[in-house]
């Protein structure tokens, strides 16, 4: 009888990453992304952070881990500016579960597909946030302009490209 071992495409492409990488990374966008923007403020157009999560949550493929780094990286950029506590938490938890599941559907090592995730993601969370704030906070001073938010979702996607070919580097094949 022929013996024969099934793997599912999820098994053979997560990834993991030391732990070294997997708390520096995060740590260092969340403080970049904290204290560059008071130096230079044209970088608030940037969201590192919302980078590293789609980085790693489309690298573990696992929506439960995107959920979880999503949630802690939100949280700790809430900490480190002046949003209230918990809104790019709970923006970033929906993007991290979402961005996971995606990954397990389709080629995310595609330079193509990593371009339009950015893209897209990077419009979700502008509309979470915007959400979150004004709908669920009832703050009166949060707007939308699609113009800026289509700007930043450009910027984003330029400066993720670079992220993610370099943290491609520190993967490890399970």
């Amino acid at each position: 009888m022929l013996n024969r071992s099934y793997t599912s495409r999820r098994e053979l492409e997560q990834h993991t990453f030391s732990p070294f990488v997997t708390l520096l990374v995060p740590l260092l966008a969340i403080l970049v992304q904290a204290f560059v923007p008071k130096l230079i403020p044209r970088f608030a157009l940037l969201d590192l952070p919302l980078i590293v999560v789609l980085f790693f949550a489309v690298s573990r493929r696992s929506p439960i881990a995107g959920t979880l780094t999503g949630a802690v990286i939100g949280l700790l950029q809430d900490a480190l500016t002046n949003q209230p506590i918990g809104v790019n938490g709970m923006a970033k938890s929906a993007i991290g579960y979402v961005a996971a599941s995606i990954g397990l559907q389709v080629d995310v090592e595609s330079p193509l597909t990593r371009i339009l995730i950015t893209f897209i993601f990077s419009l979700i969370n502008s509309v979470l946030l915007f959400l979150i704030d004004h709908r669920l906070l009832g703050l009166p001073d949060y707007h939308l302009f699609w113009g800026h938010e289509l700007i930043r979702a450009f910027a984003n996607t330029v400066i993720a490209i670079p992220i993610f070919f370099l943290l491609d580097y520190t993967k490890r094949t399970e």
